[in-house]
């Protein structure tokens, strides 16, 4: 007996944006800047990828953490 598919409670069509976030004390603070900056004019933010980490240095010194993430959201059309 075939089984039946289940249906999605959150099916529909959702969009990806990539942004990088930045942040003098850490990665983690550095994508969590980059998902609450985005979430100020994206709606229905649901899954953050962190696709990319690096630093910029300075002298020898770290000076600034990056965190480049894939943001997916709800598209209305």
């Amino acid at each position: 007996m075939a089984k039946k598919p289940v249906k999605d409670a959150d099916e529909g069509v959702y969009k990806i944006v990539e942004v990088v976030g930045t942040s003098k004390t850490s990665w983690e603070d550095a994508a969590s800047n980059a998902v609450k900056t985005a979430a100020k004019t994206l709606r229905d933010l649901r899954i953050a990828e962190i696709t990319k980490l690096d630093m910029k240095v300075d002298g020898g010194k770290v000076v600034a953490y990056r965190a480049r993430v894939s943001l997916s959201f709800k598209y209305d059309g």
